[in-house]
């Protein structure tokens, strides 16, 4: 058999079974509180969202394209892109969602030893394990080298001490992939390490931050004498930032992903305006109406643009820089996206609580507030912008100390 006759096989079977054991009730957009996250203590809203983990679970497709001795599925590029469209077909919403597996699997599965990838990667194909990044810290966002948060050397342990902030879902994850500093005499890139640690251990505490729209997933985690085995370490001592800078790569990609389950792509754009100025009369409401359909066909070039760029990671292309501008393209295009319907909802995207309004309308507020941190988590949009000046225009740093 052909290798194409071969790949048209594996779609129709594919096709076949998620048809079968994809439940219908979950061939929708997500609402708002439905997203399933693996972990210790998964949680399901219903039995259709039950048997549709269970499912991909046992088929090994939570994760479709590793190595079937961890736990994946083992597709190749080419049968994990079929999957991806047959997905997208029916509109399967994911069976679950771990960053684990978006962001420290990968690195895994590069850099760490065989013990660690049966210890760590097995878990996360189970959907038993809930993942939460420790990088930033107060003094440390943009610029992410300038770590304080230490690993004190005990000889089969480390000591950490310190703290992250901006962890998502800190108080709720069952592991944290960290940065830690373990050599304060190295150069500020050179002296970090990147470690797993439990956060459930003696020591770890997790302090949700309230943001503007209310409760957020963001948390405050505090480390006080943490122990920490040795072997939790990530690739060599002091050699974490080559790690950070790819595990970073697959953050910006995952980032992109959750456009796929947030408003306002679950409702669509052009029905919310027309819901809102039914009719344009005024030259100001043909303006806005214009506005709109610009911004859905931004979204579709963007939703293009990104299987291209699946295409190009599979067919074994650099695309860290490319990942940069989507990154930054989808955070900007949410934000444009709800000041649309700001202006086509006028005091009724204002609301905060309360009967006049309507729980859609209540989510589109807290939404628009949301779109603003889009634009700061996962790399802000201005150090995006320097990523892509250097490795895609590959342009010249500035001269420090203003103009020349």
């Amino acid at each position: 058999m052909s290798e194409l006759n071969a790949l048209e096989g594996f779609r129709q079977e594919t096709r076949a079974w998620l048809e079968e054991n994809c439940p219908h009730s979950l061939r929708t957009p997500t609402p708002e509180g439905e997203l399933i996250w693996g972990g210790s203590q998964v949680e399901f809203t219903t039995e259709d969202q039950r048997l549709w983990f269970e499912r991909m679970r046992d088929k090994g497709w939570f994760c479709p394209g590793w190595p079937k001795e961890y736990g994946g599925g083992g597709l190749s590029p080419e049968e994990l892109a079929i999957l991806e469209k047959e997905m997208r077909r029916l509109r399967c919403r994911p069976p679950q969602i771990n960053l684990g597996i978006w962001m420290l699997g990968p690195v895994v599965l590069a850099h760490g030893t065989e013990e660690q990838k049966k210890r760590l990667l097995t878990p996360m194909t189970r959907g038993e394990v809930r993942w939460c990044q420790g990088f930033s810290e107060p003094n440390a966002g943009s610029d992410l080298a300038n770590i304080r948060t230490s690993a004190r050397d005990e000889g089969d342990h480390f000591v950490v001490n310190g703290g992250k902030i901006w962890t998502s879902y800190g108080d709720k994850s069952d592991w944290m992939y960290a940065l830690v500093r373990t050599d304060n005499e190295a150069s500020k890139h050179g002296g970090i390490s990147l470690i797993v640690l439990d956060m459930h251990a003696e020591g770890v505490k997790a302090q949700p931050i309230d943001l503007i729209a209310g409760k957020s997933s963001f948390c405050e985690v505090f480390f006080d004498d943490v122990k920490v085995p040795k072997e939790n370490l990530i690739g060599e001592l002091n050699g974490g930032w080559p790690l950070a800078k790819l595990l970073l790569q697959h953050e910006r990609s995952a980032m992109s992903k959750f456009g796929e389950f947030s408003l306002p792509t679950h409702f669509h754009l052009m029905s919310l305006i027309r819901d809102y100025l039914p009719e344009a009369t005024t030259p100001a409401e043909i303006a806005l109406k214009a506005r709109a359909q610009a911004c859905e066909m931004d979204e579709q070039a963007y939703n293009l643009t990104v299987q291209r760029m699946g295409e190009e990671a599979r067919a074994g292309k650099n695309v860290s820089g490319v990942m940069s501008i989507m990154k930054l393209v989808h955070s900007e295009q949410e934000k444009v996206k709800f000041e649309l319907l700001l202006d086509a909802m006028g005091y009724r995207a204002l609301g905060w609580e309360g009967d006049e309004f309507s729980e859609q309308e209540l989510r589109i507020t807290k939404s628009w507030l949301n779109s603003f941190s889009q634009t700061i988590a996962g790399g802000a949009s201005e150090v995006q912008l320097n990523v892509i000046a250097k490795r895609v225009l590959e342009l010249p740093d500035g001269k420090k100390g203003g103009r020349s």
